[in-house]
């Protein structure tokens, strides 16, 4: 995936700032992944499997229809991996819908431990990490989109989170002094950034000696098309940055991640293959669970 003039990184930055700050403003519900940050018609704070958009066609929506909902109704966060008690625990508003699989599920947390989300939306993860670590230990969230972080402070304040923070920041500089966490997690978000390789050194500093990584994410399976790579909207979209696994598994080596292991799910071609208007979307792209780990003494 290379020679292929790409838009540069601070223009990627302010488009997807914009695109993710007017969701965080305008969206009360969950939504059905990054297809919703596209143009799609789904009607705000409601769900893809809500009467009002489950009427919707894939074609006008992205998102709903058989593509968000299967024929039990399953919701797209049941799809995610998410069980419905979690889906169910965190406060009102704080599930955006723009994840593509569970961080949480590979994430093993520990009582005491300290967690840093990169990307963290209005704090869906963080609220389901403070809900495992039980009143102990402190979740951080890090975003680059006030709007998200204004929301995610209120998300915290209505559910009562005391150990849950939220820092504005972005994810290449993150605002997080060197060896004082436990796990990174993150979901759907480190596709988006123009300068991976930085986001993976700035993470293996910030992790404690012993730390991991517990990541969801969109990868490249083959080389994306240039026009795919290069369109705003597909960036935006948690496609058009996607990067090969290969190239993403000698990234975290490069860092000084050990223990990489990078493992693809099939079947979210299904609803990714909606998430832009290239119809060949889901032939190039996956989610995947990603983990790594910092060497030392836990």
């Amino acid at each position: 995936m290379t020679n292929v003039s790409l838009p540069d990184s601070e223009k990627i930055r302010a488009f997807v700032r914009e695109r993710y700050g007017a969701i965080a403003e305008q969206s009360g519900g969950a939504g059905c992944g990054c297809a919703a940050a596209g143009d799609s018609p789904v009607a705000p704070g409601a769900g893809c499997c809500s009467d009002e958009n489950r009427a919707a066609t894939v074609a006008e929506t992205n998102c709903c229809a058989s593509t968000c909902c299967d024929g039990g109704g399953k919701s797209y966060g049941e799809k995610l991996g998410y069980s419905a008690d979690e889906l169910a625990a965190a406060p009102a508003g704080a599930d955006l819908g723009l994840g593509c699989g569970n961080p949480l599920a590979i994430a093993s947390i520990q009582p005491g431990e300290t967690v840093l989300d990169l990307g963290s939306g209005a704090g869906f993860d963080c609220f389901l990490a403070a809900r495992q670590l039980a009143g102990t230990g402190r979740v951080i969230g890090v975003d680059m989109t006030a709007a998200m972080i204004t929301k995610a402070r209120g998300n915290a304040a209505k559910g009562g989170y005391a150990n849950v923070e939220f820092r504005l920041g972005e994810i290449e500089a993150l605002p997080v002094a060197d060896a004082t966490v436990d796990l990174i997690m993150s979901n759907c978000v480190i596709n988006l950034s123009p300068e991976k390789a930085r986001v993976m050194r700035e993470a293996f500093r910030a992790l404690k000696p012993g730390g991991r990584l517990a990541i969801a994410d969109v990868v490249a399976t083959k080389p994306l098309p240039a026009e795919l790579r290069k369109k705003l909207g597909a960036i935006g979209a948690c496609v058009g940055g996607a990067t090969l696994v290969d190239e993403l598994r000698a990234m975290l080596a490069e860092a000084g991640f050990v223990r990489i292991a990078i493992t693809p799910k099939e079947s979210s071609r299904e609803y990714i293959g909606h998430w832009t208007d290239d119809p060949t979307t889901g032939e190039f792209v996956v989610s995947a669970l990603i983990t790594a780990s910092k060497l030392g003494t836990a």
